[in-house]
């Protein structure tokens, strides 16, 4: 039995350090998951309020870089916004993958995420040029890797969400002729 436990206290003391990369949280607060879970099937009043809830990270992410009452932690808390703003881009990009296999007209959220997608492109660029004035050296050191995949994430997005509008305006053309 001594040796039972002695194994176990041996895997878990091993396994201790991969404890803490195991960060996956939910982007989303209760309140959204709940909003979204009535939304399942309506793919315009879903996708805007995943727009919504983007643009919410978004706007928190100024607040606290406007705010020099907000500098405590700044750095680490935009890091989890950034991954949030990332992780909704990319989720919103599969649920419109989803709608459109079905054949749903995704038009007119499209054209909102394209906006959104535009409006987050200048921002982050803004927050990556910030990032090289030295006195932002050591707080955008928290946040560079969630900024780089942010970035990614939204211009994928941008480029995958125009494309997507440009084939929806053509089909559903035809189809209303």
């Amino acid at each position: 039995m001594r040796l039972s436990l002695a194994h176990i206290a041996v895997a878990f003391a091993l396994s201790a350090p991969l404890l803490g990369q195991v960060h996956d949280r939910d982007p989303l607060n209760d309140k959204e998951v709940d909003q979204l879970r009535e939304t399942a099937i309506e793919p315009d009043k879903r996708l805007k309020l995943m727009v919504e809830f983007t643009k919410a990270r978004m706007l928190a992410i100024d607040q606290l870089r406007s705010d020099p009452k907000l500098a405590k932690d700044r750095g680490k808390r935009i890091h989890d916004l950034l991954e949030d703003l990332g992780t909704l881009v990319d989720e919103i990009d599969d649920n419109v993958d989803d709608y459109n296999q079905r054949e749903a007209d995704l038009r007119k959220p499209l054209k909102e995420i394209v906006l959104m997608d535009t409006e987050f492109q200048a921002k982050l660029r803004e927050i990556k040029n910030a990032e090289q004035d030295p006195k932002n050296i050591d707080e955008a050191s928290d946040y560079k890797f969630a900024l780089d995949d942010a970035v990614e994430s939204v211009d994928q997005s941008a480029t995958t969400t125009r494309k997507l509008l440009e084939e929806q305006n053509v089909k559903f053309a035809k189809k209303k002729k």
